[in-house]
């Protein structure tokens, strides 16, 4: 099974172009299931053929009882699925157990977003003098000003920028390539940085020998990473006394939203979030929908 698993990553890399996080989540998702089926065929050598619809069933049944999100089950069924098709068409089994697996139905959830107002104090939050105060208040802007994934911005290399033209060539989920804006804060940002960032790497230059084209860097000089800017989000909420639940995904919600909210076109915005389907980006209408209502019912006299 381990080696039917190791070819359906290399698949997924080589021939799908998917991008190092997608093949690391695959991996560990079906790396549990693995793990579980074996315990059905203890004293067996587990093969695809051995592990039956049941199996899979009581698959699911398990994630349900350790607790596992609706979200994190789905995810790892939809692994399950994409799998075993895969090892059909390679002759790797004879039948798909998967076919009629089903994920749990997902709670309608509204993505969690700040207003205009709080982001204003959320960006204004890092120090503008000291490198890494300058380095965190550009990392907030862009976040926000250009709806970047927190991956997406921690990958940004030099050559990655037209300063000029205040765009950047943005490498979003599956490796596919958009473009991203930015606007003049967010460049006066970003150039700020950039002049710290030159400084920093001349003072650690003596330790790590080489520059790195990495546009965000940490204290050392080497690139930052998702989880430690998440951190540094953690310290300015904390500073600014807002929502804690906010995470940087949350910018880019509250990127979206206050678009559409401003009469954008919701075409733009699924090409400036880099979604591959309109319905994904169609969540946020139900947002700016639900704001509307809102004002109606407090306003209107025979709302109620």
């Amino acid at each position: 099974m381990n080696e039917a698993l190791a070819e359906f990553l290399r698949s997924l890399a080589l021939e799908k172009n998917a991008s190092e996080l997608t093949v690391k989540a695959y991996r560990e998702d079906l790396t549990q299931a693995i793990e579980f089926l074996g315990t059905r065929h203890e004293g067996q050598k587990l093969t695809p053929d051995l592990i039956t619809s049941r199996n899979l069933r009581a698959f699911t049944v398990w994630l349900h009882e350790q607790e596992y999100a609706k979200s994190t089950i789905a995810r790892r069924v939809a692994a399950v699925r994409t799998w075993f098709k895969f090892l059909c068409r390679q002759g790797l089994a004879t039948a798909n157990p998967a076919e009629g697996l089903r994920a749990p139905r997902q709670d309608k959830k509204l993505p969690h977003f700040l207003s205009e107002n709080a982001l204003d104090q959320l960006l204004q939050a890092p120090s503008g003098e000291e490198p890494m105060g300058l380095r965190d208040r550009a990392i907030l802007e862009m976040l926000y000003s250009a709806g970047l994934r927190v991956s997406e911005l921690t990958g940004l290399n030099l050559d990655d920028f037209d300063l000029d033209a205040s765009v950047a060539t943005i490498r979003g989920k599956g490796k596919k390539e958009r473009l991203a804006f930015f606007g003049s804060t967010s460049l006066f940002a970003l150039k700020n940085w950039l002049k710290a960032r030159q400084g920093l790497l001349a003072e650690k230059m003596g330790v790590h020998g080489k520059r790195t084209d990495a546009v965000f860097l940490n204290k050392n000089a080497t690139r930052l990473t998702s989880r430690s800017v998440g951190r540094l989000l953690e310290k300015y909420l904390a500073q600014v006394g807002l929502d804690p639940r906010t995470s940087p995904h949350t910018l880019r919600h509250s990127f979206a939203t206050h678009l559409l909210d401003r009469g954008a076109d919701i075409r733009s915005v699924q090409e400036l979030l880099g979604h591959s389907s309109l319905t994904t980006t169609q969540i946020y209408t139900h947002v700016t929908t639900q704001r509307i209502k809102d004002s109606y019912d407090k306003a209107h006299p025979r709302a109620k």
